[in-house]
This record gives C-alpha cells, structure tokens and sequence, in this order.
C-alpha cells in the first residue's frame, strides 16, 4: 500500500537564477566543487561555476548561461540533500528543472543532461535573435478565459502567442511574439486579471517558434543513454503523468520544447500519489509558493541558502527513519 506521506523533490527552471547560487553548498559540501563544478567547468569550457558563484548577473540571464548554470545548483542541492541522509520519493521538474529530475530519477547520467541543457539554452537563444518573442504571467484569470484570449490576439497580429504555463489555478504564463504578447497584456487587463505583466526572459519558451529547433535537438537526445527511471517516482511536467521508461522520457524532453508546463496537473498528481512534502531542490523559491497554492495541506521546504537549506534538513525524516521510502 503506497504511503501518504511521501517526499516530493521539484526542480526550479529558468528565471530561478541569481548571482551567489551555490555557494553556501559549496563551501559546507567540498566534494561538490571536484565532483560537479570542477567538471562541469571543463565539460563546458565555460567558467560556469564563477559565474554562479560571482556573476555578473547579466552574464546569468544568457539563456545558454543560465540553464546549465540553474541545472548545475539544482543538481548540486539534489546532492548535498541526499548527503544528509533526505531522500525523495517522488522528483518533477518545472521546464528546465525536469533534467534534474531525469538524474536524480537514474534516467540521464549528470553530465549528459548538462550538455543537453547547455545545447538546449544555446538554441533556445537562436530563435530569439530570429524571431524576437516575449512571455507574460497572467494572474487572476482563469486558464480557459487566457485560452481565448491568446486565440481572438493570435487572429487580430497575425503572430504567434500560446499558453506555456499553466503554473497554478491563478497563474498562466503566455509566449509568443511580442506585438500578439502585449495584446494578450492589454486584453487580459481588460477581461479582470489581478495583473498581467511581461516577463525578463531569454527567449519566447513553450511555444510553436520553438518548433524549428526541434530536429536538431532530437538528433542530440537521439545520442544519448536513456536508462528507465530506478529507486524513485517520476512525473513529467509536460503530461503531468509519470514516467516509466527511458524512450518515453526522450519523447518528452523534445515535446517540452514547443509543450505547455503543467504544473497545477503535476503537482495535484504528486499530491494525489500521496506526497504530503515539497522541497524545491536549486537555488528558487518560486516553486514553493506554487506548490503551497495547488497543495495547500502540504508542507514546503526550500533550499535556496544556508539559512533555508538547515531549515528543510530539520523539518524532514531521514530515509534511515522508516522503511518503504523509495515509495512502494
């Protein structure tokens, strides 16, 4: 009988990012720094564990910066969590956090997914300079009414602009092309929102302009191990389903590309699979905030610094503390 009181660990995305993000780990946690950041810089060859460490924050917001350096701090957490003995029963990721999760779930070896991710950035970037795009958080509205206004904006610009999250009851987030973007602002205002507001962003992620990456990308995923997920539960945030298999897990990763985030699903199949316990695992804390809004009996931890990072180690059970952990 599965428990109800299971761990869930969630993985931030992009837009998580700031300049210090890891750093308090590293300096309590040495091994990090041979075992991931000191590699990850050389796989890379790019100085990515300074630019977490000291930034500049503009160099954080290039899209080819800020995945691997957002995906390296989440892994690194994931790491120092276990070290101490918290494991999860159940991981998801939101967009970009959903490769930490495919490691934590034994599906990709670490260093694949950073060269994914770090590809995956690299062409996200690209459309953007092709085809300059925007993305919008609408709050307050409900996600049928966002729905229809994006199609009366994509009609009325002839441009794209698509629903890409689907955060929490109250939250959508919109991507697109920037005329139809900033009508869908306009309209939405008008239609009631609480607010609607543009969002700093590398690129117009979750949408159909991403559309002509794909192949390239499917051609790196195609190069990769996928191993089938081992020791721990899987939900996928693009199906808000779980993951069983290593081919199915590919398929996702390039149907996230141009795929909605189905975070308000995810989190409600996590809670309905029993777990009573969030942590955000890397450098957000925006993720907790969703989670306590979808799951608002649940608990939520987050591990963003030192502070928080103690926290959470004082607030959850040890896997040594009961048995049946890897959620049988």
């Amino acid at each position: 009988m599965r428990r109800m009181d299971r761990i869930g660990f969630v993985f931030p995305g992009q837009g998580s990012q700031r300049v210090g993000m890891g750093l308090d780990l590293a300096g309590r946690y040495p091994e990090l720094i041979d075992t991931y950041y000191t590699a990850a810089d050389e796989i890379l060859g790019l100085p990515l564990s300074r630019l977490c460490w000291d930034g500049p924050a503009e160099a954080l917001r290039d899209t080819a910066v800020t995945q691997p350096a957002v995906f390296l701090t989440s892994l690194c957490t994931w790491h120092a969590l276990r070290a101490e003995g918290v494991e999860p029963d159940v991981v998801a990721g939101h967009s970009l956090g959903e490769y930490t999760a495919l490691v934590a779930a034994g599906v990709l070896d670490w260093t694949d997914a950073l060269r994914l991710v770090r590809l995956r950035g690299r062409l996200m970037a690209g459309v953007n300079e092709r085809v300059p795009g925007a993305m919008a958080a609408v709050l307050g509205l409900p996600l049928a009414d966002v729905e229809s206004i994006c199609a009366l904006a994509a009609t009325g610009s002839g441009q794209v602009v698509e629903i890409a999250n689907d955060n929490e009851p109250a939250q959508v987030v919109v991507s697109g092309q920037a005329g139809a973007v900033g009508l869908v602002v306009e309209a939405a205002l008008a239609a009631g929102a609480r607010r609607a507001v543009p969002l700093e962003v590398g690129a117009p992620f979750h949408c159909s302009l991403m559309a002509e990456i794909e192949e390239e990308f499917a051609a790196a995923l195609d190069a990769v191990e996928f191993r089938d997920p081992a020791g721990v539960d899987l939900v996928s945030s693009v199906t808000a389903a779980p993951v069983t298999g290593g081919a199915q897990a590919r398929r996702v990763l390039r149907r996230q590309l141009t795929g909605r985030v189905r975070w308000t699903d995810t989190v409600g199949r996590m809670s309905a699979d029993g777990v009573n316990r969030f942590v955000e695992a890397g450098p957000g804390k925006v993720l907790g905030g969703l989670c306590r809004r979808i799951a608002p009996g649940a608990q939520v931890h987050a591990t963003y610094d030192a502070r928080q990072f103690a926290s959470a180690l004082g607030a959850l059970p040890l896997a040594a503390d009961y048995s049946g952990h890897s959620g049988s």
